[in-house]
């Protein structure tokens, strides 16, 4: 993943380029600082991402993300940025809503400033102010200690200037596709493999690989492009995750890496796993612990990998959402899937960024997300004896996926990877009752629900100091309580 910065002022490179400094680790394969006439903006990118970044030495645009019809939004432009630029120029701040692709975007131009982030938020981009000038930047940490009022700037939106801060796409039930099953999956499936497809044209790509369905999908249609593919798998030892990864890398003869972490590796590696993260939120601090060795592993290997995040959201993956009603569920998914944008993406860009790794969401892709929200919920979650989750993926992926991943029951990756509940049993040993009911209160944002989210609390305060404010964090719908 790439990182920006920059302020709504000119000549402020010292300012922007420290804040470029805390970013370092989201892009070693490039940095550019310019000072324009009505902004100072600063860009790095990892080489797996200089595509994006070429052609744009002159032009008043930062970038984090990956533009894939950049061709199609400015005919005749000869880079990614030339063609943002030059749709600007022509369309205004509308011609956001034609990007396909994951993307924090900065255009400086005659109207001032322009900030926009793609519709689910899978570019993470947060904004504040400096002495009256907007500012903004990939992760909180860039903006701390000088930028005041920092907020979380919020996914299908752009700001302008003269518009102000507006939406620009609607994450919503669509009509429901009226067509037989075996057609749903049939069109499914293409649009999954197209996905994989274009997040595979920059260079070498590998997979996060837990054993489940939907990284296991993206394996196998990664598969289907090339004839050699990197896998990537972590866990305590004797985990789920690992022996249902080594099933599907022996099945898709994949050249697979896996390594076996200890309890006390997990408990050494938090606070950086924290910092990183930007969270104290107990179930994605959980979850992101291996996560982060996950993306240590990979990052040794490939530059990019395929991630099987939002599948468990567009294909109702989570064991409670059997008991709503069917008319419930597509409001139900639209909402878990608006939520990602601080949770688990949030996970899957740290988890990556702070390795130097590019990670693409094949599942999030804009037609894929298009045509998830038209199917109907009955094929999502199909009765037959039992409830069968994500049943309209697995007959889309049946005849490339073995039979034990293919009907796998859902398993989240901090269970799987064998995590469970070590976490939070440590918390409980090392937080006594009269200590968190005294400091599970935290003004202006939500209690703390668990010890072990005090845990992560007492670190994130280590961490970040009282700069950081806890509103910023986002907390995951369902999370234990007491």
């Amino acid at each position: 993943m790439a990182g920006i910065a920059g302020i709504a002022k000119p000549r402020s490179e010292r300012r922007i380029q420290s804040a470029l400094d805390r970013l370092a680790h989201r892009g070693m394969g490039g940095r550019r600082l310019q000072s324009l006439d009505g902004a100072t903006m600063g860009w790095l990118w990892p080489q797996v991402q200089a595509p994006f970044a070429n052609g744009g030495e002159e032009l008043a645009v930062a970038l984090d993300g990956e533009v894939h019809n950049w061709a199609e939004l400015a005919r005749g432009a000869a880079s990614p940025a030339e063609a943002l630029c030059i749709a600007y120029q022509n369309e205004g701040p509308g011609f956001v809503a034609r990007i396909d692709g994951p993307f924090a975007l900065a255009i400086a131009g005659p109207r001032g400033l322009l900030l926009a982030r793609d519709l689910v938020g899978k570019s993470p981009l947060y904004y504040g102010v400096h002495r009256r000038a907007i500012c903004f930047a990939s992760e909180v940490k860039a903006l701390l200690g000088w930028a005041e009022h920092i907020c979380e700037f919020p996914p299908g939106h752009v700001y302008d200037p003269v518009l102000g801060l507006a939406s620009f796409g609607y994450l919503e039930p669509r009509p429901i596709l009226e067509c037989p099953a075996e057609s749903v999956a049939s069109r499914l499936c293409e649009r999954l493999a197209a996905s994989v497809r274009k997040r595979m044209r920059q260079g070498e790509v590998g997979t996060w690989l837990s054993g489940g369905l939907d990284s296991a999908t993206m394996t196998a249609l990664a598969r289907q492009e090339v004839s050699e593919v990197r896998t990537f798998s972590v866990g305590l030892e004797g985990a789920a995750d690992l022996q249902y990864a080594r099933a599907v890398a022996e099945y898709l003869e994949t050249e697979h890496f896996e390594r076996v972490v200890t309890v006390r590796e997990m408990l050494s590696v938090l606070p950086e796993v924290i910092y990183a993260l930007e969270s104290f939120d107990a179930l994605l601090v959980r979850s992101s612990i291996m996560n982060y060795l996950l993306g240590q592993l990979a990052a040794e290997y490939v530059p990019a990998v395929l991630s099987g995040e939002g599948g468990d959201e567009l294909f109702a993956g989570y064991s409670y959402l059997k008991y709503l009603q069917p008319d419930d569920l597509a409001e139900e998914l639209v909402d878990i899937t608006k939520r990602l944008h601080n949770t688990a993406l949030q996970r899957v860009d740290r988890c990556s960024a702070a390795h130097g790794l590019v990670a693409r969401t094949g599942f999030l892709d804009r037609d894929v997300l298009d045509f998830a929200m038209r199917i109907p919920p009955d094929m999502k979650i199909r009765e037959n004896g039992s409830s069968v989750e994500k049943w309209i993926l697995r007959v889309a992926m049946d005849g490339l996926l073995p039979e034990e991943i293919l009907w796998r029951p859902k398993s989240k990756f901090w269970e799987g990877s064998g995590v469970g509940d070590v976490l939070a049993e440590h918390a409980e040993q090392m937080i006594s009752d009269c200590e968190f009911a005294r400091e599970r209160g935290i003004p202006g944002a939500p209690s703390l629900n668990t010890k072990e989210e005090l845990l992560y609390f007492r670190i994130f305060r280590d961490q970040f100091g009282k700069a950081f404010d806890p509103a910023l964090v986002g907390r995951t719908k369902g999370a234990p309580r007491i």
